[in-house]
């Protein structure tokens, strides 16, 4: 019962005590509130900084694994897009599984995945655009249609930084892996990661688990650096390729780790007549400190699509355990292209089939409409300081008949063989070249040099554009409770 005891003024004591009660009581959660909530900054490298931040929390994102954020995602990206010419922007994207279907990056942007942040790939195909096929493929490689656009994706964009403190993108391929097996699939499935003609682009720092199909698929694009990546993918499921620069100039990959059921590093520029027209070539590549496990590819592989042209790649510090082969040239008649100016040097090989593989009789045609007239031109390929072991065949080098893989330099390699090795170690056909100090004696048509020839194979001295790039440190305050 409320007291009937009044002040002076008229107002009654209960009143005042309970207005009391109220402010300390707010003042207390005031207080608790301002104690409990915190900030901490988090620094990063990156090509550039950003002026403007968000979290994807403040577009309603829910981080439970279930709950759909595609909308959430696109509206972040598309408020922050608005920043592109004031510094640019930043979203954050705090632990948790986030499931989203595939999103468009914007320029100007980087996408930072915390510790214990996974972008979970949705299973709902609703969500997966259908995009027209690559101009220099010409159709899809799963199917002749489109292709469904890639989980993170992008063209026609500049300054685009894809980073994080190691966050996950799981691209959850299981069910993706068995349509393709199934042949189910009406249109080609969705890369993980692909940026289209686009300029300045970074991928760092991250683990991407489970792809669809190619894992990274910068497209048209330059200047692009790709550092401290980890790829895991089952060495059985199909094209889950790890790092496939396609058409793409002044590009540094470096630092990473691959796991996968396709060729580690795969070296692209088009598909037959489609990409001899397009006429646009992967070159100016640097590959160096990345480990490879495939049982069934290539730790680095120069085609099979390479009709525009790949030229001047470089590889070294290379290590690869458990895998088919440890470099690929893939081609055929009617690719036309070209794969020239190609140096390795420094790879260490665990249990391989092949050291070195190079295919004349690939196949697998976009069409019916290539030109058989269309030869590829093979030449300028060095190979120097390597150590294999527990291998099952040297080389099997396969030129095209008419059209030898001219200039084949290897020096200074020892391979050691398996217990149950072929008879022969070396298979050469239709090849031209030289070799030097090299265990075991390689084919008649690469004939020794002698020990002081050993230096003979190139690797040039000096550095490509990408390499003198340097990365700033950057910042994101985050606050939490």
């Amino acid at each position: 019962m409320r007291s009937l005891c009044k002040t002076p003024m008229g107002i009654h004591m209960t009143d005042v005590v309970i207005v009391l009660v109220v402010l300390a009581l707010a003042s207390s959660r005031g207080a608790e509130s301002r104690k409990a909530r915190r900030s901490e900054s988090i620094e990063y490298s990156a090509i550039s900084c950003r002026a403007h931040s968000a979290a994807i929390t403040d577009f309603g994102g829910v981080g439970d694994g279930k709950t759909s954020n595609t909308k959430a995602f696109q509206k972040a990206i598309s408020q922050l897009s608005q920043y592109a010419k004031d510094g640019g922007s930043q979203l954050f994207v705090p632990p948790g599984k986030w499931l989203t279907g595939s999103f468009s990056l914007t320029s100007h942007f980087t996408l930072y995945l915390d510790k214990g942040a996974v972008l979970l790939a949705s299973q709902d195909m609703r969500e997966w655009p259908v995009l027209k096929p690559l101009p220099s493929y010409g159709r899809g490689r799963d199917a002749p249609a489109g292709r469904y656009a890639s989980f993170l994706f992008g063209t026609n964009l500049t300054d685009v930084i894809i980073t994080g403190k190691n966050g996950t993108i799981d691209g959850q391929g299981a069910s993706w892996w068995q349509l393709f097996h199934r042949n189910k699939l009406k249109y080609t499935r969705p890369y993980l990661i692909e940026l289209m003609f686009s300029d300045n682009i970074q991928i760092s720092n991250l683990t991407l688990l489970n792809s669809p199909n190619w894992n990274v698929h910068p497209i048209y694009s330059s200047n692009i650096i790709v550092q401290g990546i980890t790829i895991i993918a089952p060495v059985k499921s199909p094209n889950t390729d790890g790092i496939n620069p396609d058409s793409c100039t002044n590009v540094r990959i470096e630092d990473s780790y691959i796991v996968s059921g396709d060729d580690c590093v795969a070296v692209k520029s088009g598909w037959d007549e489609y990409g001899i027209a397009f006429g646009m070539p992967t070159r100016q590549l640097i590959v160096r400190r990345l480990t490879c496990i495939s049982p069934t590819s290539a730790t680095i592989a120069l085609g099979s699509e390479m009709s525009g042209g790949i030229q001047d790649v470089r590889a070294e510090d290379i290590t690869a355990v458990d895998t088919e082969s440890g470099v690929r040239i893939k081609t055929a008649v009617g690719r036309g292209g070209y794969v020239k100016d190609v140096y390795v040097r420094r790879m260490t090989m665990h249990t391989m089939k092949w050291v070195f593989w190079m295919t004349g009789n690939y196949g697998s045609h976009a069409d019916k409409h290539y030109d058989p007239k269309a030869l590829p031109e093979i030449q300028g390929i060095n190979y120097r300081d390597m150590v294999a072991e527990n291998v099952s065949m040297a080389a099997r080098l396969e030129g095209i008949s008419g059209d030898p893989f001219k200039e084949i330099c290897i020096s200074n390699v020892t391979i050691g063989m398996a217990a149950k090795a072929k008879k022969v170690p070396w298979t050469c056909t239709d090849v031209e070249g030289t070799s030097s100090v090299v265990t075991p004696r390689p084919c008649n048509l690469l004939p020794d040099q002698g020990p002081q020839k050993v230096a003979s194979c190139d690797f040039p001295k000096e550095s490509l554009p990408i390499e003198s790039v340097q990365l700033k440190t950057c910042s994101y305050i985050k606050s939490y409770m």
